[in-house]
């Protein structure tokens, strides 16, 4: 029975990755036919319903808030639901999906980084030397191997924007962990989905962008492909990954999330977008690195001899 169950949740994790990697190519084909935050204001609306359906099913109950609470909770969802989408559909606009994902695929890591720093500590060596190798990786892509363009500063300001929705997010990961005291983690993605999209709003209004106008002009493949990252890669992969912590824990499912760059890379090349060699190379080299940061580099240390 309990081996079912773990073999029933790497599955759902897989899945889960799987739908997260896939909103890269998919992204990029709906900005064909709609503004970045248009994309990012109907996704969350439509996961919003979704998620508060589920709650209603799950009779999750709304929290008791201070309006402490519910300002750290707006600034939360502006930064990690707002800022992070607007970074991420500004961005692939003009960078490939592969590039985005192996931008991405380094969060769980800086996120880790961050919050030693942020405490006072050292990173441990083995994320140090698990963050130099993925970014090299990192960098073989963005500058199309050709690494001198980093002193030029010759990089793709998609490739930017990603890397600054990767930096939101990481924020938004390391402020929540206090919020998650007070509330169950379903209850706080959903209020932040809130008060992120209100945000979102309010750059549609200052910008004169018209979100609904925008998805009843969408070809029908592209309202699909709405639909899918609102509901699949939304909602459903956010309950995964949740049951995936709950029954695996956090350490263990977090090596999951490796797998980002595989899938971006893969449902990219099945819609016919190209995988450069440069490409296939940082995936190897990103995914090396941050393999490093599971393993056990006690090796490394000098052993005390015996007195």
């Amino acid at each position: 029975m309990q081996t079912s169950r773990q073999t029933t949740t790497v599955l759902l994790l897989i899945l889960c990755v799987f739908f997260w990697g896939s909103v890269f190519p998919v992204a990029k084909i709906i900005l064909t036919d709609m503004s970045n935050v248009s994309l990012a204001v109907l996704r969350f609306i439509i996961s919003i319903a979704g998620l508060g359906i589920y709650c209603l099913l799950t009779r999750e109950k709304w929290p008791t808030l201070t309006i402490q609470h519910y300002l750290a909770l707006t600034l939360l969802g502006i930064i990690g639901i707002g800022g992070f989408n607007m970074g991420l559909f500004s961005g692939l606009k003009t960078t490939t999906p592969t590039n985005g994902a192996l931008i991405m695929a380094l969060s769980p890591l800086t996120t880790t980084l961050l919050s030693a720093l942020m405490a006072g500590k050292l990173p441990a060596l083995k994320q140090g030397i698990s963050l130099l190798i993925s970014l090299l990786g990192v960098c073989i892509v963005i500058t199309h191997g050709h690494l001198s363009q980093l002193v030029k500063l010759q990089i793709n300001q998609g490739d930017l924007y990603i890397m600054a929705a990767m930096l939101t997010w990481c924020c938004y990961t390391l402020f929540s962990q206090r919020m998650m005291t007070v509330m169950s983690p379903i209850m706080f993605t959903l209020i932040t989905m809130i008060t992120g999209t209100l945000a979102l709003l309010v750059i549609c209004l200052t910008s004169q962008v018209s979100p609904m106008t925008e998805m009843l002009q969408l070809p029908a493949f592209s309202l699909i492909l709405l639909l899918y990252i609102s509901i699949f890669a939304t909602v459903l992969g956010y309950l995964f990954w949740i049951n995936g912590v709950k029954h695996l824990g956090a350490a263990r499912t977090s090596v999951f999330y490796n797998l980002l760059p595989v899938f971006a890379a893969l449902v990219s090349y099945l819609f016919g977008q190209p995988l450069t060699l440069d490409q296939i190379l940082g995936i190897v080299v990103v995914l090396a690195g941050l393999s490093i940061s599971k393993l056990n580099l006690n090796f490394l240390r000098q052993p005390q001899r015996e007195i």
